[in-house]
């Protein structure tokens, strides 16, 4: 058994933890608008710049019991962050970057929104963290730009 998981490439671990994590958090970041629809699964789609609905402030003012920062501005925060980590994740962009934004607001719906859904959340957590320490796997656009940036640096030296 162990030889076989070792025939597993991290590659695909990454690409799966990126798409599972950027999924839910895609998802979640759709049901905070409704003037930005993107879901593949159902086939709908309206563009337009994301604003939060009535539904997601309403939720931020009187369920998310976050300290120190206002509401309206949490509901903007997370749309937007929600949004652009997932698709950076997806795309495999600034993976460990993304990885820790989704990190933090995990981290953050964790211990102030609910905090009895800790087992969703560490799981979440786990595939954050793997993503965090090792990247983006080779299926990504993270290899290429790094590899062009390098080449670039390496000319300029030269």
């Amino acid at each position: 058994m162990k030889k076989w998981c070792e025939k597993v490439p991290y590659s695909a671990i990454a690409l799966l933890a990126r798409i599972t994590l950027a999924s839910i958090f895609w998802l979640s970041a759709q049901t905070k608008t409704e003037t930005f629809v993107f879901n593949f699964l159902t086939m709908s789609f309206q563009l337009g710049l994301p604003v939060p609905s009535e539904s997601a402030f309403f939720l931020f003012q009187n369920e998310y019991n976050l300290p120190l920062l206002n509401p309206n501005i949490a509901a903007w925060i997370t749309l937007y962050a929600e949004h652009i980590f997932a698709a950076l994740l997806l795309l495999g962009i600034a993976t460990r970057f993304a990885a820790l934004g989704l990190f933090g607001i995990t981290i953050v719906i964790q211990f102030f929104v609910y905090p009895e859904a800790y087992a969703l959340h560490f799981s979440w957590i786990v595939m954050q963290l793997i993503l965090i320490k090792y990247g983006s796997g080779i299926i990504a656009l993270d290899p290429f730009i790094a590899k062009r940036i390098n080449n670039r640096i390496i000319s300029d030296l030269k």
